[in-house]
């Protein structure tokens, strides 16, 4: 009898459902429908805001609708009607960190994408999902290159409301977990954003501009200083912009980092941000300035308007400087090979656990130790 692939996809779900694992991809989600700005931002304020502004509950409905017709014109008006890319982008890199796990696992291991903001995709509706196809085993990982309390920290806080919310009676139905929390540092990561860039430059600049007149802002997500204590992303996006900027300094000397700041009234925020940035590159002698995304892996609005805004801001203050705007890795393929990569280890370690029985009844307060 020959093992036809349609007999081996067969093979592979009979395996028992100790061997079947679930990947939580999860990612922020944009929404793509105007109408769900006002809720959107509202969960946004519940997730993020409430984190280092001083900002009171009540104020979060008013202040979502009000923020939705800014969202609304900057978007509708100013960006004729600009649907972000994003969850479409998020679905490929789904898809194909998936394609690159059940090429080694099979199909016991699935990959489901959540996005702390969007409907129908909310942690708490995929889980509910991830737990009726009869999964125990789960793999939580925000496709975020640095950790914070805005990235994964938020991701971490819905999967336990959710993991609350489906409970059954005492005994929990999630047998064993695994997490990982960023990629800042994978060298992977570090080599393709830096050769990125590389040949950015060889297909559109070295030929007019010499290396030294070549200014490089890399950008990373920026970050309110205070976080009340909570991770606020600055050490990891840092030491991501260092190893990024070792890889090419030697080539190209002008480089700064540029921090992409949501201007939030009396929120201290990374400095410089991007369009400082660039105009220091400038004042040292940049005749071209390419920006590049770093500590983002998915294009969303901030990649893509916010820089057209900072560049087109520049173009006004100096028209003899060129511009370039750079993509996020996307649905690179290398990208995608080593986000599947940086799981394996994990899945494996999954499908080994026996499965511990989580029963809530033995929570640390029922337990009077006598010695």
């Amino acid at each position: 009898m020959v093992a036809t692939p349609e007999k081996l996809q067969h093979t592979h779900e009979h395996l028992s459902s100790q061997d079947r694992v679930a990947v939580l991809l999860m990612g922020y989600g944009e929404v793509e429908s105007y109408e769900d700005f006002a809720n959107y931002n509202e969960q946004a304020l519940n997730l993020l805001t409430a984190k280092f502004a001083p900002v009171p509950t009540w104020i979060y409905p008013p202040l979502a609708k009000l923020l939705a017709l800014f969202d609304r014109h900057e978007w509708g008006h100013t960006h004729h009607d600009f649907i972000s890319p994003h969850n479409a982008i998020f679905e490929q890199q789904r898809a194909g960190i998936e394609h690159e796990l059940q090429h080694k696992w099979g199909s016991g291991v699935q990959v489901f994408k959540a996005f702390n903001f969007c409907a129908p995709f909310l942690p708490n509706q995929v889980l509910a999902e991830i737990k009726k196809q009869g999964f125990s085993k789960i793999l939580i990982y925000p496709l975020l290159v640095v950790d914070s309390i805005f990235t994964s920290g938020i991701a971490i806080e819905q999967v336990n409301n959710a993991l609350v919310e489906l409970a059954d009676g005492d005994e929990h139905w999630v047998k064993a977990q695994r997490y990982i929390p960023s990629f800042y540092n994978e060298p992977e990561y570090i080599h393709l954003l830096a050769h990125l860039v590389e040949e950015k430059i060889q297909a559109n600049l070295a030929s007019a501009y010499l290396p030294s007149q070549i200014g490089i802002v890399l950008m990373n997500h920026g970050c309110p200083h205070k976080a009340k204590g909570f991770t606020s992303g600055i050490d990891e996006s840092q030491a991501l912009y260092e190893l990024v900027r070792n890889e090419l300094i030697n080539s190209y000397p002008l480089i700064s980092v540029g921090w992409l700041n949501h201007d939030t009234p009396l929120i201290e925020w990374t400095q410089p941000n991007a369009t400082q940035a660039a105009q220091n590159l400038i004042l040292l002698g940049a005749k071209v300035i390419i920006f590049m995304p770093i500590g983002f892996a998915t294009e969303n609005h901030e990649t893509l308007l916010d820089v057209h805004h900072i560049i087109h801001d520049l173009e006004k203050q100096y028209s003899g400087v060129d511009y370039l705007q750079m993509a996020c890795v996307n649905d690179h393929p290398q990208f995608l090979e080593m986000a599947a990569e940086w799981a394996n280890a994990h899945i494996a370690k999954l499908m080994e656990a026996e499965g511990t029985e989580v029963n809530r009844e033995l929570a640390i307060t029922h337990h009077h130790h006598h010695h």
